[in-house]
């Protein structure tokens, strides 16, 4: 009796519960989880500890880590405290990343979303575009962009998101097809629902796990698409940004290391994060491994 109640239980089961408890026993996805929130603690909270502007000149340029103990981590070239600067910095960075994922989802999805529904001349012409933008070069693309409507966070993140979303509309467009054929979306339209009702309200939640994963990858390339853009001195220079300390210091790399090494690993370990944070996000959704 009790194994009947035991199998009744699991099987009555939620996906998103079930998703969850698969996360939670994934200790990579929870130490990306653990290192993400500590660099968003920092960027958010960082700054009412360690006071000072990001901009200020406060030092001699290129002191090295450790020297000063006001300034633990060295200065730049002209002469700028770099945990300012990180702490400072770091928000507009994943300001970037995450404001550039979302909208490649929302172009993304609501290419993919249309066409898959629609099929037919509406698909062809949806994918044809799609394709046009899938094979321009991404960074070039994007640095032509920025330069039209000149550097600043939101143009830049407007930039990245024009350039992602082609995989994202693909990754809609196949959970589009082969979910719409699904018994639930049949009797939906057997019921008088309307097309916009079963696009939007019934299809799109449940192609929702793939994408998710696919947003939370995206901010990770939006955060090295900021940063290579900043580097090749197209960032905004009103914001203080990871990569744009990366950028203004790489002329002295070979003479002071420190400016362009402690942003760089910020980056590293913020895109290391997500990505750890996407696998097991991938992992969770996956019934294939939800069923071992």
């Amino acid at each position: 009796m009790s194994n009947q109640n035991d199998m009744s239980d699991y099987t009555a089961e939620s996906p998103a519960r079930e998703a969850w408890r698969m996360f939670r026993r994934n200790i990579p996805a929870l130490v990306g989880v653990f290192i993400l929130a500590v660099i968003i603690l920092l960027t958010l909270y960082g700054q009412f500890f360690y006071t000072g502007d990001a901009f200020d000149i406060v030092w001699a340029p290129h002191e090295r880590p450790g020297v000063t103990p006001g300034f633990p981590l060295g200065t730049d070239y002209l002469g700028r405290d770099l945990v300012a600067g990180l702490l400072t910095g770091g928000g507009a960075t994943l300001a970037v990343g995450a404001t550039a994922a979302m909208i490649t989802m929302i172009i993304g999805i609501t290419f993919g979303a249309l066409a898959g529904f629609y099929g037919g001349w509406v698909d062809n012409l949806l994918m044809r575009i799609t394709e046009f933008f899938q094979v321009l070069p991404a960074l070039l693309f994007a640095m032509v962009l920025v330069t039209l409507f000149s550097p600043s966070l939101f143009t830049i993140a407007m930039a990245i998101g024009v350039v992602s979303w082609p995989q994202t509309a693909r990754l809609t467009r196949a959970e589009f097809l082969k979910i719409k054929e699904l018994e639930y979306v049949t009797a939906a339209r057997a019921i008088g629902a309307k097309n916009k009702r079963i696009i939007w309200k019934i299809i799109l939640p449940n192609a929702m796990p793939p994408l998710i994963v696919s947003a939370t990858l995206t901010i990770g390339v939006a955060i090295l698409f900021e940063a290579g853009l900043s580097f090749l001195g197209l960032g905004d220079p009103n914001v203080m940004s990871w990569g744009l300390m990366i950028g203004a210091n790489r002329e002295y790399i070979l003479d002071a290391w420190w400016p362009v090494t402690f942003p760089g690993l910020a980056i590293f370990f913020t895109v290391f994060a997500v990505s750890l944070i996407g696998d097991g996000l991938n992992d969770a959704f996956n019934p294939k491994l939800r069923e071992r």
